[in-house]
């Protein structure tokens, strides 16, 4: 009995100085937090707008809008935009009349990382598809310079590309690369420095694109697209040039400008147009143009300019004298004469020749001296009573003439109305105006024919071709 309990006093002592050790141990340590997850791998993507006839777009990736490419137009690249890899659905909405959009493309693809998309929109509206140019997204080896190019001009043939040192004899040449229309090149690196890129028919030594001489930076890593030229000048195509941050554009060496006149000045007699360039001989621009007429574009060398508006019948009798103008290459100007016949105002206007497959396009200009500023309304029937005008208060002025700017309008049958600021007074009402898309129409109010004659329309563009 004594030995039991000694026993289970031993047991229970053992039992509590276990328990005390217990409560002794020190704190165990708390457990690792799992490593971080790797960033995701990221890919670059950029968009060309590459389809001649089709209207500035938006570009939507996943269902949301892209701001870096709100509004890309012809002729333009964004820059390269970094987005994680992944599945991506791309909409390009194109922008057409009212605020209204249409989905033109839409590119379903799984984005890997360490890669660049170059989206291109090519093709008329009729035909417009996106055209993928992939590339391993790798470093420009140092000192020289990346190229790639795109036949992205549906108009133009199966070509031979020519990438040569400047006025190498294209004879003895062989060329990059022959492309047809949404064929491209690998990318291929070459030394930085001056080169001279050449077009022509595939098979051909005819050139129909020249660059002259281009410089080609270390570093630089290009992609090159041939896009279809709709300004001025023989040459079929332009280069759109996208360098990875922004665009520019190469044209052939040979393209001129284009300058057109028209005479708006209402007591001044038929006009020759004279042109003075700095250094060398003038000539004879425009000859024999009557009040509210518009000649035809004359395509001349891309330079500076003095013109003198003289009398057709006399040219001793000067309306317009010494008036300095500078012409960039493949821009269309209008110079237009207007004010009166003793303070003869000559304006030069910059005009976009490019047609959109989904608007007409309107420009209204306000060169009439003895009209103030009027309200311009826009409408299916000529009721203006309980319309808002298009625009309000367009003032004549002779530093730069007041104008609408090209504004985009459904086709369809319009009447423009303007009256004096401020009242539904009708000084010009047009009659019913057949408007189709893929065409621009132009109008210039002048003054009427006799002083205190109401103001009239000169209309230009496919108003009267």
């Amino acid at each position: 009995m004594n030995k039991l309990k000694t026993t289970l006093l031993i047991l229970g002592s053992t039992l509590l100085m276990s328990a005390c050790n217990d409560d002794d141990d020190p704190v165990s340590p708390m457990p690792v937090p799992p490593a971080p997850p790797a960033p995701p791998a990221m890919t670059e993507v950029r968009v060309i707008h590459a389809s001649p006839d089709a209207p500035a777009v938006n570009i939507l990736a996943n269902g949301a809008a892209v701001e870096a490419l709100a509004g890309l137009d012809y002729q333009a690249a964004s820059g390269l935009l970094s987005l994680d890899a992944g599945e991506y659905t791309f909409v390009v909405d194109a922008l057409l009349p009212g605020d209204q959009t249409a989905s033109v493309i839409t590119v379903e693809a799984m984005l890997e990382g360490e890669k660049e998309y170059n989206v291109l929109a090519v093709g008329d509206t009729a035909s417009i598809e996106a055209l993928l140019v992939v590339n391993d997204n790798t470093d420009v080896t140092e000192g020289n310079v990346r190229a790639q190019v795109v036949h992205a001009a549906p108009d133009a043939p199966t070509v031979d590309v020519y990438v040569t040192a400047v006025d190498a004899d294209i004879e003895a040449e062989q060329p990059l690369a022959t492309l047809a229309f949404k064929d491209f090149t690998p990318q291929v690196e070459i030394a930085a420095g001056d080169y001279q890129i050449r077009i022509t028919p595939a098979g051909t030594k005819t050139v129909v694109f020249d660059s002259g001489s281009v410089t080609l930076s270390a570093g630089a890593d290009l992609l090159i697209s041939a896009t279809e030229n709709v300004a001025t000048g023989m040459s079929p195509v332009k280069l759109l040039v996208a360098d990875g941050s922004s665009s520019s554009k190469i044209m052939d060496v040979n393209t001129p400008a284009e300058v057109r006149a028209i005479h708006g000045i209402a007591d001044a007699p038929a006009v020759d147009v004279l042109a003075l360039p700095f250094d060398a001989a003038g000539v004879l621009l425009f000859d024999g143009a009557p009040f509210k007429g518009v000649t035809d574009y004359l395509a001349v060398e891309a330079t500076d300019y003095i013109l003198t508006v003289v009398a057709d019948a006399d040219n001793n009798v000067v309306a317009i004298d010494d008036v300095n103008l500078s012409l960039e290459a493949g821009v269309r100007y209008t110079a237009l004469a207007n004010n009166t016949l003793a303070n003869a105002d000559l304006d030069t206007i910059i005009d976009d020749g490019r047609r959109v497959a989904t608007a007409a396009l309107v420009r209204i200009f306000h060169a009439s001296q003895a009209t103030p500023g009027v309200d311009i309304y826009v409408t299916a029937d000529g009721e203006i009573d309980n319309v808002d005008p298009a625009f309000t208060n367009v003032e004549y002025s002779t530093d730069m003439l007041a104008e609408t700017g090209y504004v985009s309008l459904a086709a369809g049958d319009y009447v423009v109305t303007v009256t004096p600021t401020g009242t539904k007074t009708k000084a010009i009402e047009t009659g019913v105006l057949s408007l189709e898309v893929n065409k621009i129409y132009t109008a210039i109010a002048v003054d009427g024919d006799m002083a205190g004659d109401a103001p009239q329309l000169i209309l230009a563009d496919d108003f009267i071709n």
